[in-house]
């Protein structure tokens, strides 16, 4: 192949076809040409030139993260000199969504904020809104009116289908509203070391878009000069061949179907132990992580007796189990809720 210099935003067919991915082949706002698509590096960077830009162009300057999000999503945000604040998002006692926090949050955050909103699979909670709170959500944000910004790093591997890990998106997009969306391949693709993503802006009209268009090569020609090529390749040559896209589709579901059911063998190996608490939230959340609702001093004791390492917030990798160690991190959690019993 050829190593020579990509255009700044990036490779022409994979941003189409990201576009194309996420917001729907058929997607009124594409075939308005309202969409701009710029390839940057994986979600990270997706989010940082979406940062800048906002930074840089956007009236109102506040972001607004859930509680918790992603470690770095607040330190990209404040580089690009944005100012993050929180809305409540996970609930503790429940293991589950805090919708009336978040309702009430975002109802009093300053008109024209940004929100950060986690297109599925939320990281660090696996807890995702229902759709019908998905549909109260959008009517808010657009009520407002706060402007979306979505991160998407998980499409097809929360629930197996890339139409439905979307569907979230897509409703925003099907309003006439404009969205901010930053992709990422390193999960769903298995292309983590390649760097591959894309910032797609869905603005009001198709002049808007071309303005956007050349402000986001203003903003990535300083900071990178231009993205690499090698990844983006391979993405765009899956997304145009129907077999080999179709045969993706196929073990991305048997990935996100694993997951499900080492949640599944978790749970029943607690139940089975008559492990002390409800444990139908492991069941309940979606995508890679499960929030166990472990302490930090349950966390230490797993480590250093079970010599299982999960983060101190007791936030476990789903995707790092398997059927053969299961029941030693059943025997674990069992354990760290019954001592002092």
């Amino acid at each position: 192949r050829n190593k020579e210099y990509l255009p700044i935003v990036g490779l022409a067919d994979f941003n189409k076809l990201s576009a194309k991915l996420i917001f729907g082949a058929d997607s009124p706002a594409i075939q308005e040409n309202r969409v701009v698509t710029v390839q940057c590096l994986s979600g990270t960077g997706s989010l940082r030139v979406g940062g800048e830009f906002l930074g840089k162009h956007y009236h109102q300057r506040i972001i607004y993260l859930p509680q918790p999000t992603w470690g770095n999503h607040p330190k990209i945000f404040n580089l690009a000199g944005l100012s993050v604040k929180t809305y409540r998002y996970y609930a503790p006692a429940t293991r589950g969504l805090d919708f009336q926090g978040l309702l009430e949050d975002l109802g009093s955050a300053p008109s024209g904020s940004i929100v950060l909103l986690h297109a599925c699979a939320h990281n660090p909670t696996g807890v995702d809104p229902t759709l019908e709170q998905w549909e109260q959500i959008r009517k808010l944000i657009r009520s407002k009116p706060l402007l979306p910004f979505f991160d998407s790093a998980y499409q097809g591997f929360a629930s197996g289908s890339l139409d439905a890990d979307a569907q979230s998106v897509r409703s925003f997009v099907a309003d006439g509203g404009e969205l901010l969306m930053a992709q990422s391949y390193a999960k769903n693709m298995g292309l983590y070391g390649e760097r591959v993503g894309a910032l797609s802006i869905v603005c009001k009209s198709a002049d808007v878009a071309s303005l956007a268009e050349s402000q986001l090569k203003l903003v990535i020609r300083p900071m990178y000069s231009n993205p690499p090529l090698h990844g983006a390749s391979i993405v765009a040559t899956i997304l145009k061949d129907r077999n080999l896209y179709n045969e993706w589709t196929i073990e991305l579901k048997a990935m996100a179907d694993r997951i499900i059911s080492m949640r599944q063998q978790l749970f029943d190996a607690l139940r089975a132990k008559g492990t002390p608490g409800d444990w139908s939230h492991i069941i309940k959340q979606i995508g890679m992580f499960t929030f166990t609702g472990l302490n930090p001093e349950q966390v230490s004791f797993m480590t250093k007796e079970y010599h299982i390492y999960l983060t101190s917030d007791g936030r476990i990798s789903m995707a790092g189990l398997s059927s053969k160690t299961v029941s030693h991190l059943a025997d674990a959690i069992h354990a760290a809720v019954t001592r002092g019993h």
